[in-house]
């Protein structure tokens, strides 16, 4: 008789940012597949389970997919309770839909469990609302790189949100401005949103390409529009000339 799999956002940062009842049915877990920008303080919560790595960065060399798939089906069929522990919630750029089809498939019972996402941690370590009254009534979250390699960006809504941004910060710029955005729309970077050593720029599009040496090697949410601006007008101001353009050919 199969077991049941419950997925878990397990927030984006630290250990403290998972909900109340991820920590509960979390502490239930026979067998934990952890992703890889989790916080390794979450294994308290469950110090019995046997926890299985099954990290993936970006478009990196990673676990894959089906083995993930894979594993998932058979763990739920050797115990009772299996965690899929997923960094930020599962449904964002989370890859769920894959595993919840290939356990639908197997006839294995499943769960939910939100999580708080990368944008809405980037959004409080900032103090920056990603909707504003009257003039930010719409929020895209979107990955800054497709699988491909090509850059897209949009102004489709008031507040843009790019994960995965960090090494795209250049063409990411050229792009936004491409799509209609004003040179001096302000953008913000936060990178490690919800970890203790969390860092944040602020930058017009323009000057976004100058945040990629602050955050060089973090994962890097950007934040654009309505919601990237400062409450106060006391802000940080980045110094370098909004003229400013990079040298590196976009990917078509």
């Amino acid at each position: 008789m199969n077991g049941r799999v419950v997925f878990i956002g397990a927030g984006p940062g630290a250990a403290d940012l998972i909900t109340l009842r991820g920590a509960r049915l979390l502490a239930t877990a026979d067998v934990v597949l952890f992703d890889a920008l989790t916080d390794p303080a979450l294994r308290d919560f469950a110090p019995g389970a046997r926890w299985v790595h099954v990290g993936k960065r970006g478009f990196s060399a990673s676990t894959g997919q089906a083995t993930i798939n894979a594993l998932l089906v058979k763990h739920a069929s050797e115990v009772d309770v299996v965690v899929r522990l997923k960094g930020g919630d599962p449904s964002v750029f989370g890859r769920l839909e894959e595993e919840l089809e290939a356990l639908a498939d197997a006839g294995i019972e499943c769960e939910i469990v939100p999580g708080v996402t990368a944008a809405i941690a980037a959004a409080a370590a900032t103090q920056r609302p990603l909707t504003r009254r009257g003039h930010g009534r719409s929020v895209s979250l979107t990955t800054a790189m497709t699988r491909t390699g090509a850059v897209h960006a949009s102004h489709t809504a008031d507040t843009e949100v790019f994960y995965m941004a960090g090494k795209q910060l250049c063409a990411l710029s050229r792009r936004l401005i491409e799509s209609g955005w004003p040179s001096d729309s302000p953008a913000c970077a936060v990178s490690r949103a919800g970890w203790p050593d969390q860092l944040h720029s602020d930058h017009t599009i323009a000057t976004l390409p100058r945040a990629s040496l602050l955050h060089a090697g973090r994962p890097t949410i950007v934040t654009v529009g309505a919601g990237a601006r400062a409450l106060r007008a006391t802000a940080q101001r980045n110094p370098i000339d909004a003229s400013e353009t990079c040298a590196e050919p976009l990917k078509p």
